[in-house]
């Protein structure tokens, strides 16, 4: 069996400086046996409770996986977890009338030993950074801008998009919702991808989205994964600097 190779997470969520309140929620969780779990949601504007399906997404999706039978694959148990969530929201929106419509984002890891599955709905994005470059693992589930075509509460029963693939040492995966990836540039979550604590990589990342202008709320998640990074991925002096300079650049 396969030791695992102990994530460490960092999680950072602001609303930024144009709306009046946070409608993004991330979360994370490690299971009795070993796996790690993220989840980022952005609830879904337009609607008073888009907070409240936010928090909903992220809080059952890490509860619902930790009830489920330990002997199913990561993949399954994930993809049921976001089910339930959806499901919850879907009720509670029909049960309480101020709640009805409300709607979110939610993408999810789950981490075991050299394993990864992740589960995804809406627009918020999962990156894998490696090898100094910066891959996005999601598909956006939009129309132009702002219109989603998918999102967690709408509907009864929602498509989940899986995502299963091996992880390796020094990997660096990164979730974050539009008010991030809309305005960062691939090149700077490299470089925040290269501090050498979680947390710190948050700061950049959400630091270089406020610099940019974002015009809404700004969560990120950042997973590394215990080892030696390629040495293209190790942190350069003046971190929070360059990452100013490469959102300069991308103006």
């Amino acid at each position: 069996m396969t030791a695992p190779l102990g994530p460490r997470v960092g999680l950072l969520s602001e609303p930024g400086p144009v709306r009046p309140r946070n409608e993004d929620r991330c979360g994370t969780a490690v299971c009795g046996e070993a796996t790690t779990l993220v989840a980022v949601a952005d609830g879904v504007s337009g609607y008073e409770a888009a907070d409240v399906a936010s928090a909903m997404a992220v809080d059952v999706t890490l509860g619902a996986f930790a009830e489920q039978d330990a002997a199913a694959s990561l993949e399954v148990r994930l993809a049921r977890a976001v089910q339930h969530a959806n499901i919850s929201i879907y009720d509670k929106a029909m049960i309480v009338p101020e709640l009805r419509g409300m709607a979110t984002t939610l993408t999810a890891l789950a981490i075991r030993g050299d394993r990864l599955a992740a589960a995804h709905v809406g627009d918020s994005r999962l990156y894998l950074v490696r090898g100094g470059r910066a891959l996005q693992l999601t598909k956006d589930h939009r129309a132009g801008r702002n219109a989603l075509t998918r999102c967690v509460g709408r509907e009864l029963i929602v498509p989940v998009d899986r995502i299963t693939r091996p992880v390796a040492p020094g990997d660096v995966f990164v979730l974050c919702t539009d008010g991030v990836h809309n305005v960062v540039p691939n090149e700077a979550l490299v470089v925040a991808a290269r501090a050498p604590e979680p947390a710190e990589a948050c700061r950049a990342l959400v630091d270089a989205a406020l610099a940019r202008g974002a015009d809404d709320n700004v969560t990120v998640a950042v997973v590394r994964i215990a080892g030696e990074p390629a040495p293209d991925d190790v942190a350069p002096r003046g971190l929070g600097q360059r990452l100013l300079g490469l959102v300069g650049r991308a103006r």
